[in-house]
């Protein structure tokens, strides 16, 4: 029943991401330039909350614009009614919805669903992770010098020793292929697929982050905050990858030289 209603809150988001894309719509701005919050949002949000709610109504639901519902359930539900706004906003199909179910403090399902592509990314703790139904796995690169990443940049810039500019540039100038797709949902579940090798980011919220990690644990690969810990969606560093160059991508983010 948890996944039917996951799958089902999914597609309902998915439904008006579809409707708005490429027409007109009304749009704001949240803290930091060029943060957009879109009519689209508001309309995916309302149209997976009551999916859930219709099913589960005492569960805890934190959503990235109505924030926290809370409850005394053991189950919460944490939403990103459209990741990759300013993507969407622009006309450009790299976003998603993104919907992870928390149990007693740990995630245990994921979907992230980009309707435009038709790609529909779905894990559950212990039984692996598929796209479009057909199981999926990280990839094989062992070194970060032959790896292709994928990275964001915060709204409001972390001007702090080894932050997002600064890991960049180390990269670059050493030609490692790095893309900013816009959209920390899709990128994490780019590496759990294996077209990325590996994906770090500075300044993540939970909605961003919390069915994606978990798709990429299940596709097989490691993922952990900078200091090597095991991820929380809860913290703002996040570094994903296929396990092999864990390690060395890690070493590079906390200010290693790319070797």
């Amino acid at each position: 029943m948890l996944q039917t209603t996951l799958l089902n809150a999914v597609h309902a988001g998915a439904a008006q991401l579809q409707k708005f894309f490429n027409n007109e719509f009304k749009i704001s701005n949240k803290e930091g330039i060029n943060n957009l919050v879109t009519e689209a949002d508001h309309a995916s949000e309302k149209a997976i909350i009551d999916v859930i709610r219709n099913v589960y109504p005492d569960h805890f639901i934190l959503s990235e614009e109505t924030g926290a519902i809370p409850s005394e359930s053991e189950y919460k539900w944490i939403i990103d009614p459209i990741d990759g706004t300013v993507n969407f906003a622009n006309g450009i199909p790299i976003c998603c919805v993104s919907i992870a179910v928390e149990k007693n403090g740990k995630m245990i399902l994921g979907a992230v669903y980009n309707p435009l592509m038709n790609e529909l990314y779905v894990a559950e703790k212990g039984k692996g992770a598929t796209l479009n139904d057909k199981k999926i796995a990280v990839s094989n690169k062992t070194e970060v010098i032959k790896s292709c990443l994928v990275t964001g940049f915060p709204y409001t810039y972390l001007d702090t020793e080894n932050g997002p500019l600064q890991v960049f540039e180390k990269l670059i100038r050493k030609g490692i292929p790095v893309r900013r797709l816009g959209s920390a949902a899709i990128d994490l579940c780019w590496v759990a697929a294996g077209r990325f090798d590996g994906f770090y980011e500075h300044k993540l919220s939970a909605w961003d982050s919390a069915a994606g990690f978990l798709i990429v644990e299940e596709a097989g690969g490691t993922v952990t905050d900078f200091a090597g810990n095991y991820y929380s969606a809860y913290q703002p560093h996040i570094c994903a990858t296929n396990g092999k160059i864990h390690a060395e991508l890690l070493g590079i983010v906390n200010g290693a030289q790319v070797s």
